[in-house]
């Protein structure tokens, strides 16, 4: 019942931003040529129609081949329906204001209206006014699509710490993640992105989740690109929750066992590219006779949504007692809250990812600012706590919303010095 009536609102509030959009553009060209007026007004119901039926078939068929593309038809959708919600916010209050006059008129005697509803006409300044603000954040999420999906970023990060091993002063890591490989329709992208990843010559490459959408052979058209990757060590990876495949309905396609060997092959894909595999294991990087422990994780998610695959005391208790400095590799940064930091405190640097940083805000020196952030404590960037530091890296891919706008792909190095 509540599902059916939210559903009905949904609809009303859509319908509502089609027939406002509609006056919006008839209102700014009140003073232009009928002919003119009359185009518009059919071009407008004709590729509204037009998007409309795209974006759902595609929604509708999302799981049926071709996803990038129709992740593209939803995005135009999606921003064209943006578009117009931010025209009724202008519109609809006008609205309320003519209907109040309008009934004041009635009440007092001198009526203002015809046989057509309200003489009081729209504000054409108003209605372009509405047209140019809405267009701000339908051009950026178009911006996002064209370029930002793809406008790969190196951040910098220097951390101190006082019981790193003098052996790793200057120790150079490389964090790439959600690198969705799913999301892409064709391989150039992480072809350049790869390219940036070797010219930061690091010492260590992790990749902390999400290698694909839900489908190990997502990201076989890609192994050649990624398996191109450098790095001076072993370069290491963990799972997402993507990468389970939870997402997808196994009735039709062999069931559990299906899924079973989706994630055998994904694991295989990984070898492949040159990843070593941590599941629940810690791996020890040595120099001149020091070292430092890197402990990977399966998914742990604090939020009931998402799955507890890891079991950090299982990682914790394989690393050496002569590892005085670890590292932890884990997908959700819900994890650092909820079990790192009260039952883990020698865990001096968790990474991870999973937000995206949404794909969608603002990204300023002075003002960072997203929806995600209503859902993640964590969610961009680098946390302290004590001595215990976290960093939630906004990801290599996309997943939906094919772009970015605001919190562009990222490739993060760190450089580890000795307090």
């Amino acid at each position: 019942m509540l599902r059916s009536f939210t559903g009905i609102l949904f609809l009303l509030l859509f319908l509502m931003a089609e027939w406002y959009g509609f006056q919006a553009i008839r209102t700014a060209l009140h003073g232009a040529a009928p002919v003119a007026r009359k185009t518009a007004g059919y071009l407008y119901w004709l590729i509204t129609a037009l998007v409309w039926g795209l974006g759902m078939w595609s929604i509708a068929t999302r799981g049926q081949g071709h996803a990038p593309y129709k992740a593209y038809m939803t995005s135009i959708l999606l921003s064209l329906l943006l578009f117009k919600l931010v025209i009724v916010l202008f519109l609809f209050p006008e609205d309320l204001v003519r209907g109040v006059r309008w009934v004041v008129g009635r009440v007092s005697g001198t009526p203002t209206a015809t046989n057509t509803g309200p003489a009081i006409p729209r504000s054409e300044f108003l209605s372009k006014l509405a047209l140019v603000v809405a267009a701000v954040p339908f051009a950026s999420l178009i911006w996002g699509v064209v370029k930002g999906g793809t406008d790969y970023q190196v951040k910098r990060v220097t951390l101190r710490f006082p019981n790193l091993p003098a052996s790793f002063d200057g120790f150079k890591l490389l964090q790439i993640s959600d690198l969705h490989t799913g999301s892409f329709a064709s391989t150039e992208p992480l072809q350049r992105a790869v390219a940036l990843i070797n010219q930061q010559n690091a010492d260590l490459v992790v990749m902390t989740g999400d290698l694909v959408n839900n489908i190990a052979t997502e990201v076989e058209d890609h192994i050649p690109a990624l398996a191109q990757i450098q790095s001076k060590l072993p370069k290491l990876s963990i799972l997402g929750n993507h990468d389970y495949a939870d997402y997808v309905d196994w009735t039709e396609q062999g069931g559990i066992e299906a899924k079973r060997a989706n994630l055998e092959r994904l694991k295989r894909n990984h070898a492949q590219i040159g990843w070593r595999l941590l599941l629940d294991e810690t791996h020890h990087v040595e120099r001149n006779g020091e070292k430092i422990a890197i402990l990977g994780i399966q998914n742990w998610g604090a939020a009931m949504r998402f799955p507890k695959y890891g079991n950090l005391a299982k990682a914790h208790a394989a690393a050496d007692a002569d590892a005085p400095f670890k590292i932890l590799l884990s997908h959700d940064p819900s994890h650092w809250d909820a079990q790192v930091r009260p039952e883990f405190p020698d865990i001096d640097l968790m990474l991870a990812g999973h937000t995206h940083g949404m794909q969608f805000g603002i990204n300023l020196p002075f003002l960072k600012w997203s929806p995600v952030q209503y859902v993640y404590k964590q969610w961009a960037g680098l946390y302290q706590q004590g001595k215990q530091y976290l960093y939630v890296n906004t990801g290599l891919g996309f997943l939906g919303y094919p772009g970015r706008v605001g919190f562009l792909p990222e490739i993060t190095v760190f450089e580890l010095r000795r307090a």
